[in-house]
């Protein structure tokens, strides 16, 4: 190897080192984080028991009354002439899951609601960042720290790519393959450590690659649509006139008529009259179940439609931003891939633990050798050798 390319691979060996060093912690956590909250619906109605009643019910349909019932009850309890609800059409029995979102200056405040089966009673309401799947979601999205968090998380992402990258390229072999991808079994310990943190990676390094990166853009929207150029969501105005209000049926039915092979999924109903409602769908072509791209806005007082976003419709930035969450959650192959992305978010930890002890064993090593042997030349954590000083 020439010298040239010997002083390469150290530095990225150094680089590695250093990157791993400082971030495998923060790795680590977002990797656990991320891996709780693959089913982290699933796990929050395990602890709370109230809201799985009535699961083995037939779920209510798109005209059933329970949906404007479940509406006048939340308002009941929260009188907010700014707020907004969002509930959730889960296409399944049970609770009907809900959103409250307060009016402007309280934006931080979203409260949780879960209506019972018939709409007439709350049977659970939490404060977002209350409960414990909730406080996980924000440690994993932004480390409890708001929109601060949220830019340290992503660009601490393009730091780990980083990291993912140079560890490919410090391993990578200049003789045998195989002797490059074996696990010496009868080797010294950190010889093993060696080749645990190698194997680890090398195996998870594709699917590990595609959970950071798209991390990333969810981390740093401005990122993201610098990138992909998505089209705009529409923004309309209701014309508050004064007479009537478009109930939730109604709205579902003008929705479906706007977009007929759509499937609702949320309704958001503000209080405002002058803010229309809007109902979120997910059409042919949409890869992600539960938070689709397409919308009908709908003017709360005459029902009629003020605009449509239909993401077939919306180019080929806005067709690829819709992949980003479903590649990044896991649900893009159903439960095999929400499964493979569970147990990729402990690798991390098993990068940061064996790449750790494999560092103090190589000093510990080091500083034994050198105050046995004071003239021998030690050698660095990245495996070159420094001279002694």
């Amino acid at each position: 190897m020439s010298a040239r390319a010997r002083s390469w691979r150290i530095a990225i060996r150094r680089t590695h080192l250093w990157v791993g060093l400082s971030l495998g912690l923060l790795f680590s956590v977002l990797g656990v984080t991320g891996s709780a909250l693959v089913f982290y619906t699933g796990i929050d109605a395990t602890l709370h028991p109230a809201i799985q009643a009535g699961q083995d019910l037939r779920a209510p349909g798109l005209a059933s009354p329970v949906w404007d019932r479940a509406l006048a009850t939340g308002r009941a309890r929260w009188h907010d002439t700014g707020g907004k609800w969002t509930l959730e059409v889960t296409g399944e029995g049970g609770v009907i899951p809900a959103r409250y979102y307060p009016g402007p200056g309280r934006h931080g405040d979203r409260t949780m609601v879960w209506f019972s089966t018939d709409g007439t009673r709350i049977v659970r309401a939490e404060a977002w960042g209350g409960y414990l799947m909730s406080w996980i979601y924000q440690l994993h999205m932004a480390l409890l720290a708001g929109d601060t968090g949220g830019q340290v998380v992503g660009w601490s992402g393009v730091a780990m790519l980083l990291l993912l990258v140079s560890g490919v390229m410090a391993w990578w072999p200049r003789g045998s393959w195989r002797k490059a991808l074996a696990f010496k079994h009868d080797a010294a310990p950190i010889r093993r450590l060696h080749d645990l943190h190698k194997l680890f990676g090398l195996w998870s390094m594709a699917l590990l690659f595609v959970l950071v990166a798209t991390g990333v853009l969810l981390a740093l929207p401005a990122v993201t649509q610098t990138l992909f150029r998505p089209a705009a969501i529409p923004a309309p105005k209701s014309i508050d006139d004064g007479v009537g209000r478009t109930t939730i049926v109604r709205a579902f039915r003008i929705a479906h008529r706007a977009l007929p092979d759509g499937r609702i999924v949320f309704v958001d109903v503000p209080s405002a009259r002058d803010t229309p409602i809007r109902v979120r769908l997910q059409v042919a072509g949409d890869p992600h179940q539960r938070f689709p791209g397409s919308y009908v806005f709908i003017d709360q007082p005459s029902g009629r439609v003020l605009a449509v976003h239909d993401d077939r419709h919306a180019g080929t930035g806005t067709f690829l931003v819709g992949w980003i969450r479903t590649l990044h959650d896991g649900t893009i192959g159903g439960m095999a891939t929400r499964i493979l992305a569970v147990l990729s978010g402990f690798v991390p930890t098993l990068l940061f633990a064996t790449g750790l002890l494999h560092w103090l064993q190589r000093n510990r090593s080091d500083r034994s050798a050198g105050a046995h042997q004071p003239n021998a030349k030690a050698e660095c954590p990245c495996g070159t050798p420094r001279r002694q000083r």
